[in-house]
């Protein structure tokens, strides 16, 4: 069985959000870029399925301009066995274009299993993996915390209000991965060094009959305000007075 996981670069989750003086969208100049952490753990538990023999081979797919490939290489450091690599002219493809281009991806690799990051931490969408299953007609199960994979069928645990919910699909289908899902592994340096030999695949998005250009504009980019200053109160009745005023109580 082939497990395909998509993967993003995107800006560190530790580095401070600047937005651009034009108010065109976020500084990427000389900013530290990394791998989404969703989708690393969605590598992770391909990795694990491998690992338990239940997946003969787990391919990274990226999409994006210059330097995605260092995120593939991450991915195929962590384990994977082999990458796609999508070029575009730029990054920040819309989910719709990325669900489209996966497909066409799919039906020439085949594979039994899609895992994907429930959302990117740059844009939030959080729609891919649902677009990429209606597209491809299959069974989907989002926000998993737990995978078992059986003969032809997948069990996926997810959370929902009030507990947790077991879904049976049949394969292929496609998941997106919770926090709760595993914690990823480190690549180690030996690691590091062989993913530099394994191979990625280059494409065209016109390559693969898909058409990147953006449905969405961005009329602007502007960063949350600041917090405004406490104040101490005196007594409890004065908290309840301040609550009623806000509309609280």
């Amino acid at each position: 069985m082939k497990i395909l996981v998509p993967v993003k670069r995107v800006v560190d989750y530790n580095v401070k959000i600047r937005v651009k003086a034009d108010g065109s969208g976020v500084e990427l100049a000389n900013i530290k870029m990394s791998m989404n952490p969703f989708d690393e753990i969605a590598v992770e538990e391909a990795l694990r399925l491998k690992e338990a023999g239940k997946a003969s081979e787990v391919i990274a797919v990226s999409i994006g301009p210059v330097k995605t490939d260092e995120t593939i290489r991450t991915a195929l450091a962590m384990g994977a066995d082999r990458g796609i690599w999508v070029k575009t002219e730029e990054a920040g493809i819309e989910p719709l274009t990325v669900a489209k281009l996966l497909k066409a991806i799919i039906a020439a690799e085949g594979p039994s299993l899609v895992i994907l990051g429930k959302q990117a931490i740059d844009d939030d969408c959080n729609q891919t993996g649902q677009m990429l299953a209606a597209l491809l007609g299959w069974p989907q199960a989002t926000f998993a915390s737990k995978i078992v994979v059986g003969e032809g069928t997948v069990d996926v645990t997810r959370e929902i209000d009030g507990g947790l919910q077991t879904l049976r699909l049949a394969l292929p289908a496609v998941l997106t991965t919770d926090l709760r899902l595993n914690e990823p592994r480190y690549a180690s340096l030996p690691n590091i060094m062989k993913a530099k030999k394994k191979p990625i695949e280059e494409k065209s998005a016109a390559e693969l009959g898909v058409d990147v250009a953006p449905r969405l504009e961005i009329l602007s980019t502007s960063e949350p305000s600041g917090r405004t200053g406490g104040i101490k109160l005196a007594s409890a009745a004065e908290l309840v007075a301040h609550l009623k005023t806000a509309g609280v109580l």
